[in-house]
């Protein structure tokens, strides 16, 4: 099995150029991990943001201002004449822009003590209102490594999504339509264009190959609930799946699979269950040739958020002892010390307590 893990990850594509980037990442502290781990941002128009600084510059020449005009007395300009409401305001406009003609100064200690302990770190705040842009790449990077730090030391229970193409955004999808909240979804990829539609919709993202351990465990695998492994290829899940069970060997592994003879190679891996992508696709476009509705019923029972859907639940004290068969609700099997039973097996006959449910729900619609 060594051997083998060792070919087929060198036949991954894009393996070389890759390890640089994702080489040891446990290794790194979090302010290293910027770039690799994004957190998702709230976003800020650009109005808005012009508005803030606006204000921000204006409310440090007003107490400027406001700081010169009281003490008028402690300033003198070059004409002899007192300092006026006016004067208090060209003297703070020159002094913040740094212009500092000179020709309304500072005399008095109090003046010269304010302007060193007050006007100059306004005239800092000042500049750096005007020259947001340069800083807010700084600021952002900061607040970056903070929710990073922030959130590797906090996350637990989550859902890691290792592919984000075609089959791991309908497993999001899924699981957003299933009530998930988007910040408890980590998306692993290489693809910037993926990553980046991952993270407009609220996902933590990690730059990286789900077959390395040091980027599972960036993504904090060994305290997720469940690991979604949907790879565009069958042996770079196999390699996905053995990495992923040696590091969380108690969390839902769900594999995506293009072709049945590997099921049994991701079951061996670890995968608890196994969906074949490309069959599953060939039996609903063979029925859906001569009937298109069972097709359509299909689509409605795994769409979440309308029509009917198939949801499970805990069955209540005056279910037990009867049969699932005679419930109002359509029950297609029970879940029971977590093996999964038909509605028509010989074990399905009567609800124990501890069961679980598969049902059809009817799922309201907006």
């Amino acid at each position: 099995m060594g051997r083998t893990a060792r070919l087929g990850r060198r036949s991954l594509p894009g393996r070389r150029s890759e390890a640089a980037l994702t080489d040891r990442l446990t290794d790194r502290p979090d302010h290293a991990l910027v770039g690799v781990v994004r957190m998702p941002a709230t976003a800020v128009g650009p109005v808005k943001s012009i508005v803030r600084r606006v204000i921000g510059a204006c409310l440090a020449l007003a107490v400027t201002v406001l700081l010169v005009y009281l003490d008028r007395g402690g300033y003198s300009d070059t004409d002899g004449t007192p300092l006026s409401l006016l004067d208090a305001l060209y003297y703070a406009t020159v002094s913040l822009s740094t212009t500092g003609y000179g020709d309304i100064a500072p005399m008095s200690p109090s003046a010269r003590l304010v302007n060193v302990l007050v006007i100059t770190p306004l005239r800092v705040l000042f500049l750096i209102v005007l020259v947001g842009t340069t800083l807010e790449v700084l600021t952002e990077r900061s607040r970056q490594a903070f929710k990073i730090q922030h959130w590797r030391s906090r996350v637990r229970d989550h859902v890691v999504v290792i592919g984000y193409g075609t089959k791991g955004r309908s497993a999001v999808t899924a699981l957003l339509g299933e009530g998930a909240e988007a910040g408890n979804i980590v998306v692993v990829d290489t693809e910037p264009t993926a990553l980046e539609a991952a993270s407009s919709l609220g996902l933590v993202t990690v730059n990286g190959s789900g077959t390395r351990s040091d980027v599972l465990r960036v993504a904090g695998i060994p305290r997720a609930r469940a690991v979604v492994v949907a790879p565009p290829r069958d042996d770079t899940a196999v390699l996905v799946t053995l990495t992923a069970r040696e590091l969380a060997p108690k969390a839902q592994i769900v594999a995506a699979v293009r072709e049945a003879e590997n099921v049994h190679l991701l079951r061996q891996s670890g995968a608890d269950s196994v969906v074949i992508s490309s069959e599953t696709s060939g039996r609903l476009l063979g029925i859906a040739t001569s009937t298109p509705s069972v097709v359509e019923m299909f689509e409605d029972l795994l769409s979440p958020d309308l029509g009917l859907a198939i949801a499970e639940r805990e069955v209540e004290r005056t279910e037990v002892g009867g049969s699932p068969r005679h419930l109002s609700d359509i029950v297609l099997g029970l879940v029971r010390e977590g093996q999964l039973y038909r509605v028509d097996a010989p074990e399905a006959d009567a609800i124990e307590e501890g069961d679980r449910l598969l049902y059809v729900k009817k799922v309201a619609t907006a």
